[in-house]
């Protein structure tokens, strides 16, 4: 419309204001018809808005519920089925429980079988094991007492053979000794009397020169050293005082040493009476041999043993041969292996001090 009356607006037709106003009026009549036309597409917009809406609300409306339902029922199709899978899961499990406490069961019965039959074979070898250690060991000391005596009687039978040797022995060595002492005494002597009579002539030529010396000093001092004489008394006097304390010192230590000697002498006499005694009531049963042998087994024992060591070569002295061997026969213990601790306790404890009195004596205890 515009483009259709613009040749007449440029034309000079029209002045500047009709001009003026006819393009207010235009503009005006236009922004009106723009004006319409909005509020014609805006009211056109809003119903097709709302038709579409309402269109869209019910098309999601049912596409909702129909996928709400196919959900549900897919989720009550699962239900189903996991209560389905969860029954047979049960029976699974209750058919596995029972089989797996079966095979348990049997399981434990058999380790528990080989468990007794590993128990008894241990106890068994246990109570095998003490018996040889019973045996071996009462063996052993039968033997070490058996050694013990045989020790005791060669013991006795050495000294009551060594005897007659040894006084003859004795008898030898003092003959021969007396004569080869007699042979270097003699010579000896003479050798030291020889020296004897030169050391006297030496000790005389000495004492001669001595006398003379001492003339000769006394006259000496009494002529020239006169006035030293209270001097010299002085010296003399403290002289004699340490020689008085010397001796006095020389008495007590004398005295001293007599008291201890005396005292050792008293306690050696008194432990050889109380010895004396001892073996006197020891000996007292025995004849005049068997006292003597006794006599020299018991030399070299200590007071306070001589009664222990009596009794013990005594059944060896005794003797006149070499006693027999006796046997000892060590009976196998039987025990019966039974399910009762209590009993079985009590079984092991007589075993036990049963041990102990016959290892007690062997032993000779």
């Amino acid at each position: 419309m515009l483009d259709a009356i613009k040749p007449l607006l440029d034309s000079d037709l029209i002045n500047e204001d009709t001009r003026q106003e006819i393009n207010e009026a235009w503009e005006a009549k236009l922004n009106e018809a723009r004006e319409q036309a909005r509020a014609e597409l805006r009211e056109e917009f809003a119903q097709r808005y709302e038709h579409d809406k309402q269109v869209m609300v019910e098309a999601l409306d049912r596409m909702v519920t129909e996928g709400l339902n196919a959900e549900i029922q897919n989720v009550d199709a699962e239900k189903a089925q996991l209560a389905e899978d969860r029954v047979k899961f049960q029976q699974k499990m209750t058919e596995s429980a029972s089989k797996f406490n079966n095979f348990l069961v049997t399981k434990l019965a058999e380790e528990l079988g080989e468990l007794r039959k590993d128990r008894k074979a241990h106890n068994e070898g246990l109570e095998k094991l003490e018996g040889f250690v019973v045996h071996a060991l009462a063996r052993e000391i039968r033997e070490f007492a058996e050694d013990k005596q045989d020790l005791v009687n060669t013991k006795v039978k050495l000294v009551r053979e060594a005897r007659a040797k040894l006084e003859t022995l004795k008898s030898r060595f003092v003959k021969e000794s007396a004569e080869k002492m007699t042979t270097a005494v003699s010579k000896h002597l003479k050798a030291e009397l020889s020296q004897l009579k030169e050391d006297i002539q030496v000790a005389r030529e000495n004492n001669f020169g001595r006398r003379i010396f001492e003339a000769y000093a006394t006259e000496f001092g009494a002529t020239h050293l006169n006035e030293k004489q209270e001097v010299r008394k002085l010296h003399d006097i403290i002289a004699q005082k340490d020689r008085k304390l010397d001796e006095a010192i020389q008495l007590s230590t004398r005295a001293k040493a007599l008291v201890e000697s005396k005292e050792r002498e008293l306690r050696i006499i008194k432990e050889s009476n109380e010895r004396e005694n001892t073996l006197g009531e020891l000996l007292r049963p025995l004849n005049k041999e068997k006292q003597e042998v006794m006599r020299n087994l018991l030399e070299s024992v200590q007071t306070p043993r001589l009664k222990n060591a009596f009794e013990k070569y005594l059944p060896a002295v005794l003797a006149d041969n070499k006693p027999a061997k006796a046997s000892k026969v060590i009976a196998e213990s039987v025990t019966e292996v039974t399910g009762d601790k209590s009993a079985r306790v009590q079984e092991d404890e007589a075993q036990t001090e049963s041990n102990v009195f016959e290892l007690k004596r062997l032993a000779g205890i």
